[in-house]
This record gives C-alpha cells, structure tokens and sequence, in this order.
C-alpha cells in the first residue's frame, strides 16, 4: 500500500483536529516503522512505553495500543500515531519482508517475521491442513496459551514467546509435508 492511500484510509478515520490528550504525543514516538498498510510505533506514556499500531489493510482502519484503555483500539495514543503519520510519513522506516522463499540471514528472517503476523501464519498452517491445536501440541504449548499469543500480538501486547512461536510456525509451513 503506498503512503497516500494509507494518509488517506487514516484521515477517515482521524477527520478531525487532534484531541487535546492526544496533542502531547504528536512526534514524540521512536521505532516508527510501516510495513504494507500497518504502521508501528512506541511511545512513552505515563506507564512506561506503549506500542501502537494503526492497520488499513482488509478495506477497513484498526488500531491497537498497549495502555490500558488501547485493547480496542482508538486510544489518544493511536489518535497521536494517525497524526505523527499524516504530518510526517517520512519518519516510518518503511520495512519490505522478503518474501518466505528468498530468506537468506539471519536479517531476512528478522524482516519477514517483523512483516508477518502469528495469525497469519497459523492460518497458512490451516490452509496445509495443520491445526492450530496439533501445531501448539507439536511445541509443546497449550492452545490457550498460543491463542493468548495470538490475540497479544494483534492487541500489542507483546508476550515473550511470540518471536519464537512464528519461527516455529516458519520451521512446520517449511519442512513438514501437508497432513
């Protein structure tokens, strides 16, 4: 997706000025990336730092932050990332996944996984015909656990198995045969 058709998905969701809570964090986010349609960025807030998110992907604009009102999306900080982005695209490092077949390093793996997410993956399991309950078994992980996984990505809330869950999720769509 390119900067404009993002700008222009993110000021229909944003039409208005920014709201005064929201005004303080404006430009004030570090590790601003876009990838695709999805932009991500941290910034410090009054309990430590948050990551925000704003997708357009899928025809419609979600959000997530990880305050303690953001679970839904929509917060003042997603409200200060949708302005930062209108008023300076340029400061997202923008991060183009190499596609699965040509990772090559240890970098290419970083980038696709950075691009990629666990619900994805999962769902490319599925299409291999790989359940997610016979995927979370192969790892030793409890289907709770990996759906808690799951939902903490897409809400930013990062959990520390998330990194290694898609690696594993990579390993099985590589090496392991349709079922």
């Amino acid at each position: 997706m390119d900067i404009e058709t993002l700008q222009t998905a993110i000021r229909s969701q944003w039409p208005a000025a920014p709201s005064d809570k929201a005004r303080c964090y404006i430009g004030k986010f570090f590790q601003s990336m876009r990838v695709g349609s999805k932009i991500v960025a941290k910034v410090e807030g009054n309990h430590g730092a948050y990551v925000v998110s704003i997708d357009a992907g899928s025809g419609r604009v979600t959000s997530a932050c990880s305050c303690y009102i953001g679970k839904g999306g929509f917060c003042h900080h997603c409200e200060a990332l949708a302005h930062t982005f209108l008023r300076n695209p340029g400061a997202f490092q923008e991060i183009q996944p190499p596609a699965r077949e040509a990772i090559r390093s240890l970098a290419d793996v970083q980038a696709y996984l950075q691009g990629v997410t666990l619900e994805t993956l999962l769902a490319e399991l599925k299409a291999n015909s790989i359940t997610q309950t016979a995927f979370a078994a192969s790892i030793g992980m409890s289907t709770r656990h990996l759906s808690a996984v799951k939902s903490g990505e897409l809400r930013n809330h990062f959990i520390n198995e998330l990194g290694s869950t898609k690696l594993a999720c990579l390993w099985v769509l590589e090496h392991v045969k349709h079922q």
